[in-house]
């Protein structure tokens, strides 16, 4: 199967948009100037975006709008956790659809991405057309353990080994706490350590068959400690939600059109959070991955989120 993405393309605007607190938050906007707005939530929290994210829209059909989140990617402060909360990136949102002077747009999230996707559609349901949604995190106190403690463990054991080094012995029984003392500690050769290590298990364990590219990727020092630095900060606060509050919400955008994709052997985030959010969204389209894991660019994945933006073509017209 190919993925079918669409060709590269270059943004036709680049910006910076203060949204107070310090921040400066990188945006750009490709594809048709007047076309149907869709914006890119990267993952992470931390990941940032990149050129590629482009290709999974139709540039002819979109306005297709990409921001680095809070201390991610090109944002400024880098790696910052300064005002760095769930609510902080809603409002963010907010702020770039007002400043951008969009009515409705469609949010296409996925892992951390699908989270923040769903906080900001049950916050402002009223601005989302439809969601699509890949990877389902939601968040809870479970989903994190299972890859950060014990779950993912069992099935990258080597891979693991590399997670767990730079923590001493005795300080493993919650490893995210014992991360974010090193990643926020003053001893900088130990904060880009454990930042390298958190970030390739992540990056090991996105595909069913490892990608080397990917690896790469999520080991460059600069990706890796924004990643990891956010991430940590993030699960050490339970992602800023109340217990099982994405689940609990789900009835206020229930009316949303939606289209959730999972790969069956997502070890990141395992596909029964896609299952729990269907059950609460009974009109989503949950198409899942036979053959895929957790991330966008396996070509199954990438080929289903094709597919799911092409479907919202015939379901929006341009005015």
């Amino acid at each position: 199967m190919t993925a079918h993405l669409y060709p590269p393309i270059e943004p036709f605007q680049q910006g910076f948009l203060e949204v107070g607190d310090g921040h400066q938050l990188y945006y750009e906007q490709s594809g048709n100037p007047t076309g149907q707005p869709i914006v890119f939530i990267h993952g992470g929290p931390g990941g940032g975006c990149s050129a590629r994210h482009r290709q999974f829209f139709d540039p002819h059909f979109y306005r297709i709008i990409l921001l680095d989140q809070r201390g991610a990617g090109q944002s400024l402060p880098h790696a910052s956790l300064e005002n760095n909360t769930t609510q902080h990136l809603i409002s963010d949102l907010e702020q770039l659809r007002l400043h951008l002077n969009i009515a409705k747009w469609i949010l296409f999230g996925g892992s951390w991405g699908s989270t923040l996707a769903l906080a900001y559609a049950q916050s402002y349901p009223q601005t989302v057309q439809a969601l699509i949604l890949r990877g389902i995190f939601l968040c809870r106190d479970q989903d994190v353990d299972w890859f950060y403690q014990k779950g993912a463990s069992e099935f990258y054991a080597d891979y693991w080994q590399d997670f767990i080094a730079p923590i001493e012995q005795n300080d493993r029984q919650s490893l995210v706490q014992a991360y974010y003392r090193l990643l926020t500690g003053e001893d900088e050769v130990a904060r880009m350590r454990a930042a390298e290590a958190w970030s390739v298990w992540e990056g090991r364990t996105s595909n069913l068959k490892t990608d080397p590219d990917i690896v790469q990727h999520f080991a460059d020092p600069h990706h890796a400690l924004a990643m990891a630095r956010i991430e940590c900060h993030y699960f050490i606060h339970k992602a800023f939600l109340t217990p099982n509050q994405l689940l609990e919400q789900a009835h206020k955008i229930a009316h949303i059109p939606t289209i959730i994709v999972h790969g069956r052997y997502d070890m990141v985030c395992p596909i029964n959070q896609a299952f729990a959010l269907k059950n609460t969204l009974p009109n989503a389209d949950l198409v899942i991955c036979e053959q895929s894991g957790h991330s966008a660019f396996e070509d199954e994945i990438s080929h289903a989120l094709v597919s799911s933006t092409n479907k919202f073509k015939t379901h929006f017209t341009l005015q």
